[in-house]
């Protein structure tokens, strides 16, 4: 049964990634079908992130209703449903890509504390750590959009075509993954009303902390994600298919951490391999924006993908140490950490007006900096008691 629930999870995180890596892959192309410039894209970019900010303050209440197995295979329909919408968009109007995309940040918001509150309870049900493992498969399932979405540029397939294929497969595939939930995690989040009121996680500083920590990395995460393929190919005056290269390398940086940093995380540390992760994913963003060729900037994105790998889930692990508080807690530091996908387009594209993308990305180096020094905050809170997630 447990194992059956792990690989319904690691099916759920691989479908999250695919569809969200899907629509990511098409930007540039449906930047030029609208004819956006930087600012323009990042505001129709930010309504990924409204609609997932206004979505995830309500994560708790819908799956406390609901439960994880009813959220994530609802959520996962608007998700797809709003994706789709997006793609028809770029072939009528950048008003129709926003309201899309809005509609898919409030599904994907959802689904994405669900799915990480069930995942919390496998891996309690385990006794192992296992979360950035799902992780990994998210950045799996990104990779795999993202080489979809490259395939489907060098085949000159038009974004609304692809988008809505894809999104049609990955509906259905969430549908029946989410069969093989073990169901705790609902009962978690009883437990937690039971225990105290849902708000008392944000009054807890370790909480904020562990948000601000996870804001800082998402934010890396985020702007690679959004502004790596627009980088190379205007920063550095390559092809397109070059710049969607650009973003699949940056994502299989991400899964090759998320897969082996359960090891690195159990001989290190928490603490010290975040504080190694910022600083790797710094050292990426420097050189992305004074690399003098493409290829350093390569070098640049391993680096990047790198280290922003382990914050989002290692962030959650810290969040959920205690299980009775899991569900309240993971659902505030998601909440803070998306303030990130709703900052980083907006704030790119604006700098990068004036600037250019490429320097705008300075900005990632100095967000990381405050990653780097509030990553104790990931310390188990008692001492002497190692949580089976402390590692992971």
């Amino acid at each position: 049964m447990i194992q059956r629930a792990t690989r319904s999870v690691s099916a759920v995180f691989i479908g999250a990634g695919l569809a969200i890596a899907t629509f990511l892959s098409r930007v540039p192309q449906i930047r030029d079908l609208l004819k956006l410039t930087p600012g323009p894209l990042g505001k129709v970019l930010l309504m990924l992130a409204i609609g997932s900010l206004v979505s995830l303050p309500l994560a708790g209440l819908v799956v406390r209703n609901l439960g994880t197995k009813r959220t994530v295979a609802i959520m996962s329909l608007v998700t797809v449903s709003g994706v789709s919408i997006a793609g028809v968009g770029s072939e009528v109007s950048t008003v129709m890509v926003g309201a899309g995309l809005l509609v898919a940040g409030f599904g994907m918001g959802q689904w994405d504390v669900a799915m990480n509150v069930e995942a919390a309870a496998v891996e309690q049900r385990l006794g192992r750590s296992v979360m950035s493992r799902f992780h990994a498969a998210f950045s799996v399932g990104t990779v795999i959009g993202a080489l979809l979405g490259a395939a489907a540029n060098k085949a000159h397939v038009r974004p609304a075509v692809h988008l809505v294929a894809v999104m049609i497969v990955v509906g259905l595939a969430t549908l029946l993954a989410t069969k093989d939930f073990i169901g705790e995690a609902h009962h978690e989040v009883e437990a937690a009303r039971s225990s105290g009121q849902p708000t008392h996680a944000w009054k807890e500083p370790r909480t904020i902390l562990i948000g601000l920590f996870v804001l800082c990395m998402t934010f890396a995460e985020g702007t690679g994600n959004d502004w790596l393929g627009v980088t190379a190919i205007d920063g550095y005056k390559t092809s397109d298919a070059t710049g969607s290269f650009a973003y699949v390398v940056f994502v299989a940086a991400m899964t090759t951490g998320r897969w082996f940093g359960p090891q690195i995380l159990d001989r290190f540390g928490r603490v010290r391999v975040l504080r190694a992760c910022a600083l790797s994913a710094l050292s990426g963003v420097a050189l992305v924006v004074i690399g003098p060729v493409v290829w350093v900037a390569f070098l640049g994105i391993v680096l990047w993908g790198l280290g922003a790998s382990l914050g989002f889930p290692t962030g959650v692990s810290a969040a959920a140490d205690d299980p009775a508080h899991a569900a309240a807690r993971v659902s505030a530091v998601a909440t803070i950490a998306y303030v990130a996908f709703l900052a980083g387009p907006s704030l790119i594209g604006a700098i990068g007006e004036h600037t250019g993308v490429r320097k705008a990305l300075t900005l990632t180096a100095a967000v990381l900096a405050v990653g780097f020094a509030v990553a104790s905050s990931t310390r188990p809170e008692q001492e002497g008691v190692v949580p089976v997630s402390s590692v992971g």
